[in-house]
């Protein structure tokens, strides 16, 4: 057994250094890897599991949540949401730098993507903050840390891959996001502060004043994308419509925001949709390599071998999730978020679930290691985002972003500790 196990880790490592793309990784990986060792009809197994992980319900969902985020990509949705949080922001300690923090977690709630959520926000942010003197470092890390907020606020696209693969309900994985996504925020918040008070030459000397006035009349810029994620969360909180009804009422109100702020033209509405058959068709492939992978290793006893690699280790729980955290710190610095999760996910649930833990509470401590591998080099997504909107290096901006990269550490902990803080929610349901 532990010999077919090195043999197919070798495999995967292969094909995917050759450059391989990862969906089609996974399948060979698993087919080549059935007919090393075993009789099963690899064409008929493929074809049938193709089909049924491209077929799941939850999945239907992806592409409309794509689709939404790809259209206010494309609106002023992030100058409106800088504009209306930036005056309640002067009073703490960072300044306009918390608006980073903000914005992202705002814009989270309608995008469902990292990338697409640090790229949308520091297009605004990023030059406005280096025009009023904020430190280039503060700006870019805050933005890189606060960017990766947009997996685990719901909707989340990682969510969704991670419902499919284990089996799990959207839903419940969406709500258990919530209060998490909103710690962390705080938390980087928290690290701006103490950032700032450390080295107060970070922020520029003046300060920007505002009347009470002028802060609650800038709300009025929030409140499209407000009724936005009302419509989103609260429909599927309230249990008015499913997650995948939820994502048609955000693609049409999208549209809604787009027409209203006169953003809306069929130029802007075909590249939307291009990036959302080119998105979700990468990630559908992945899934359906990963469906594949997942049932060729149960063929090949690969999960039932690696446990018993594990247990002559004598790992507690916490120690079991502590080396599971090391695993995706490394794989982070070479895949991507979803590639790292689907390669491992038919090994590692297992081992999870035997030692007790919730697989919903397990799928949000996924979406975290994930957030670090997106400001971990050489492969942070993030990282490649603002490096395109600053053109400084890539190292530059990970060395921004490491106090950062230490927060999502520190709340590692604290889910590992207080597991209620991602399962309050959904226990409420």
């Amino acid at each position: 057994m532990t010999e077919i196990a090195l043999v197919v880790a070798g495999l995967l490592i292969l094909l995917l250094g050759a450059g391989v793309w990862v969906g089609l990784g996974l399948m060979a990986t698993g087919g080549i890897g059935l007919m090393l060792f075993r009789s099963t009809p690899v064409e008929v197994l493929l074809g049938q599991l193709s089909w049924n992980s491209a077929t799941v319900a939850e999945l239907s969902a992806l592409p409309l949540f794509v689709l939404m985020a790809e259209i206010l990509f494309r609106t002023r949705i992030a100058a409106a949401i800088f504009d209306a949080l930036a005056p309640w922001t002067t009073w703490l300690p960072g300044r306009l730098a918390h608006v980073n923090v903000a914005a992202c977690t705002v814009f989270a709630a309608v995008s469902g993507s990292s990338a697409a959520t640090a790229a949308t926000i520091g297009r605004i942010t990023l030059p406005e903050l280096t025009r009023r003197g904020y430190a280039g470092s503060l700006a870019m890390g805050s933005l890189a840390g606060a960017g990766t907020i947009g997996f685990l606020i719901p909707p989340s696209i990682v969510m969704i891959v991670y419902s499919v693969l284990a089996q799990i309900s959207l839903l419940d994985l969406f709500l258990a996001g919530i209060v998490p996504g909103l710690v962390l925020a705080a938390m980087f918040s928290a690290t701006i502060v103490v950032l700032v008070l450390l080295r107060p030459g970070l922020v520029p000397a003046g300060r920007e004043t505002y009347s009470w006035g002028q802060r609650v009349a800038a709300l009025k810029n929030l409140l499209p994308v407000l009724l936005l994620i009302a419509a989103i969360i609260g429909s599927m909180m309230t249990g008015i419509a499913t997650p995948n009804e939820a994502a048609a009422v955000g693609v049409v109100g999208a549209l809604a925001i787009a027409a209203a702020t006169r953003d809306l033209s069929l130029a802007a509405l075909r590249q939307a949709m291009m990036g959302t058959v080119f998105t979700s068709s990468m990630i559908g492939l992945i899934v359906m390599g990963a469906g594949f992978l997942s049932t060729a290793m149960g063929y090949l006893g690969v999960p039932q071998a690696v446990a018993q690699m594990i247990e002559p280790l004598h790992l507690g729980p916490v120690g079991l999730i502590v080396l599971i955290l090391c695993l995706y710190l490394v794989l982070g610095c070479f895949l991507d978020g979803i590639s790292a999760i689907v390669m491992t996910l038919p090994i590692v649930l297992p081992l999870v679930t035997a030692a007790g833990y919730d697989a919903v509470w397990f799928g949000i401590f996924l979406v975290v290691t994930v957030e670090m591998a997106q400001v971990t080099p050489p492969v942070g997504f993030n990282l490649f985002v603002i490096q395109g909107l600053t053109k400084t290096s890539a190292m530059q901006v990970a060395r921004a972003a490491f106090p950062f990269f230490i927060a999502m550490v520190v709340f590692t902990g604290l889910i590992v500790a207080f597991p209620q803080i991602v399962m309050w929610l959904p226990n409420l349901k």
